[in-house]
């Protein structure tokens, strides 16, 4: 029942946006009565958190075992396969995506889906730090794993969802090359005197 009622929630908000679903329209699609579908959730708000969590679970499904099973990768393959798995699994369902980005962010964030970043960013601080001699000197790991993690998350997103006139191929080498650029080691420029 529960699982029922969450696909007839994503349907809803595909169709509705957040502000067109209700109770009402969500128990309708689900084939239940409001007042049953009230015995599994209180309100709009915990049906679309459900929702999001679940997709937060799928997300992270797809992206973490391709980054944990990358982390002996060259930085470049390491890289591209890791985003081309987030693109993947974002491009799964792209109005769901849309909706939850343009339409659910008044819920504040999910907690799995903060998890979801927080094991990502971790993955990456471990890449990081095996992978220290490939990258500057400078480079705190926390703070490199942070902003390469929302980078490509991103970029990410808004190339599911405004579907620019970049092939996906163009889009993983530029996010590459952006990526491993941040984290290269610089060549120190030459005093002359």
């Amino acid at each position: 029942m529960v699982e029922r009622i969450l696909n007839a929630a994503q349907e809803v908000l595909i169709a509705h946006g957040y502000d067109g679903a209700s109770t009402n329209r969500i128990a309708a699609a689900a084939g239940v009565s409001p007042g049953s579908l009230y015995q599994y959730f209180p309100n709009k708000d915990a049906i679309v958190a459900a929702v999001i969590d679940r997709y937060s679970d799928e997300l992270a499904a797809a992206v973490a075992s391709t980054l944990a099973q990358s982390l002996d990768q060259p930085a470049p393959d390491h890289v591209r396969s890791s985003v081309a798995a987030l693109l993947d699994a974002l491009d799964v369902h792209p109005e769901f995506l849309r909706a939850v980005i343009e339409q659910t962010p008044r819920l504040g964030s999910s907690g799995k889906l903060v998890a979801f970043e927080q094991r990502i960013s971790e993955l990456t601080m471990a890449y990081l730090m095996l992978n220290r001699r490939q990258v500057r000197p400078d480079v705190r790991f926390d703070t490199a794993s942070w902003m390469l993690v929302r980078m490509v998350e991103h970029l990410t997103i808004r190339y599911i969802l405004d579907r620019p006139d970049i092939s996906r191929d163009e889009f993983l080498s530029e996010i590459t090359t952006l990526a491993l650029n941040y984290l290269r080691v610089q060549e120190r420029p030459v005093r002359r005197v």
